[in-house]
């Protein structure tokens, strides 16, 4: 038997992290938090330097731009997981030392990467394109590049360990990760019962993140070795390929992860079920499979690689945008319309979030389009369209989750939101949407994307964009200060 109510019947259905876990987990959410900010002072920072407000020599602001990038898809990672384990520990039997072996290692990686980037000079951003570590005409030397390669793969052994130990708990318990996925149910095998909705999203994070950082991985190491001993050479199509399969589909999985809450709490706030049909196991079927194949709509420009594979990426990449977008998207609207919900911060911010995660899809398929790609790719709409479904969707994700957790236990009311909560909540949403806009319209007027000073014709929207901006980090201090002074809730509870 595969389901969870063979767990009931067994007497042997988990409850959620027990006490250690809760404990990981609060320490990394924390760190999310006050790394998050610290990432978005970066970016704030760089956005004013376009702008002319302030200044950033070159040096130090492409240092920034490593940081960024690296920063916010480890964080994203860090919360994302913290997220699914703690729903998929009330389906599965975790051992939480695991998420503390990853919080240790995620930490001394974090250092090696600032020690990589602030002392050794190293400014080649999260992509590290080979051979740019080894070759940097004389910007960093080989300490530096050794040392934010060999952190990066610190940090991915720990998520890796983690996603390990979750999918030995989904094939202890389900029989396999296919079981988990509930393909039997969804071809109709005899007996066969539809996993929770939790446990799908769960197994589709498992199964893609794992394969990405084995593919990290390796692609570090070639690095490293490279560094280490330049008569070494890879084929540099084959290393930006591996890069991007890996990049691009551990900030995918991100959501993933963190979209558990949605499954596991709306359906509490509204009352109704989030049911396990047949469409939503193919749509997650379907995305399981596409999230891993279509990174090459990232290499659109890159004439070497062959036809076939961008024609691939480009139909991939419109069709991988639905199956779960509308059954997560249209299901959350669907449980919520007429339901009576009791709106809280928590509900709120993860009802949001549905809106970050379509909405911001749609640039980013206009970016997939081979014909806009070869005009577009290199503007700022590229960062325009992640931070569009990164910050409108992730993160109120992630936020609505703290704001969860953390929530008054002693009432059968909701926790409803003060007034100042929902000034800061509109601010957010509000200046996150401006902020953007400002990215996605300097691309429609190519403005370029990395580049550390701007013309002056572009600078008014800079400016613009560093405003909202600035509001944007505002609001987010406001949520994880509220989130750390409620903190004690969370550890407390039983």
């Amino acid at each position: 038997m595969t389901t969870e109510s063979a767990m009931e019947k067994a007497g042997n259905r988990a409850l959620g992290p027990d006490r250690a876990g809760r404990i990981w987990i609060a320490a990394n959410l924390a760190t999310t938090g006050i790394v998050l900010l610290l990432m978005m002072l970066f970016g704030v920072l760089m956005r004013m330097a376009q702008g002319g407000w302030i200044t950033l020599y070159p040096d130090l602001f492409y240092q920034f731009l490593t940081v960024h990038g690296t920063g916010m898809v480890g964080i994203a990672a860090l919360g994302g997981i913290s997220v699914m384990w703690y729903f998929a520990a009330r389906h599965l039997r975790l051992h939480s030392a695991v998420l503390g072996a990853n919080f240790v290692l995620f930490l001394i990686g974090v250092v090696m990467i600032l020690g990589g980037v602030f002392v050794g000079q190293f400014s080649g951003a999260w992509t590290f394109l080979y051979p740019l570590p080894a070759v940097s005409g004389g910007a960093w030397g080989v300490q530096g590049a050794f040392w934010f390669l060999f952190g990066l793969l610190v940090v991915g052994v720990g998520l890796l360990v983690v996603c390990l130990e979750i999918g030995r708990g989904l094939i202890a318990t389900h029989g396999g990760i296919a079981r988990a996925l509930g393909w039997p149910y969804l071809f109709g095998m005899a007996g066969a019962v539809a996993p929770p909705p939790v446990v799908v999203a769960t197994a589709m994070s498992v199964l893609v993140t794992t394969l990405a950082l084995i593919g990290g991985a390796i692609i570090l190491v070639l690095s490293i070795v490279n560094l280490l001993v330049p008569s070494f050479v890879l084929d540099p199509l084959f290393a930006k390929n591996v890069i991007y399969f890996f990049g691009h589909t551990i900030i995918n999985a991100t959501i993933y992860m963190a979209v558990t809450a949605v499954y596991a709490l709306l359906p509490d706030y509204t009352g109704r079920p989030w049911k396990t049909s047949r469409p939503f196991l193919a749509a997650w079927m379907g995305s399981t499979l596409m999230v891993l194949v279509i990174f090459p709509h990232h290499l659109l420009m890159d004439f070497a690689m062959p036809t076939w594979t961008m024609v691939f990426a480009q139909v991939l990449s419109y069709t991988n945008s639905f199956p779960v977008l509308i059954v997560t998207g249209l299901g959350a609207l669907a449980i919520v319309h007429r339901s009576g919900i009791r709106w809280d911060m928590a509900s709120g911010l993860l009802f949001l979030s549905m809106f970050g995660w379509m909405a911001g899809v749609v640039p980013a398929v206009i970016d997939a389009t081979i014909v806009i790609n070869s005009v577009m790719h290199n503007t700022l709409w590229v960062p325009g369209h992640f931070h569009f479904y990164l910050l409108l969707g992730l993160l109120p994700m992630l936020m609505g989750f703290m704001y969860w957790i953390t929530r008054a236990r002693d009432s059968d009311r909701p926790d409803l939101p003060d007034r100042s909560d929902r000034w800061i909540a509109a601010i957010y949403a509000a200046s996150g949407l401006g902020f953007v806009t400002m990215f996605l319209y300097s691309g429609a007027q190519s403005v370029p994307r990395r580049w550390a000073e701007h013309l002056a014709e572009w600078m008014a929207w800079d400016r613009t964009a560093s405003v909202f901006a600035l509001l944007v980090l505002g609001a987010a201090t406001w949520f994880v200060l509220r989130f750390l002074m409620r903190l004690p809730r969370f550890l407390a509870a039983d």
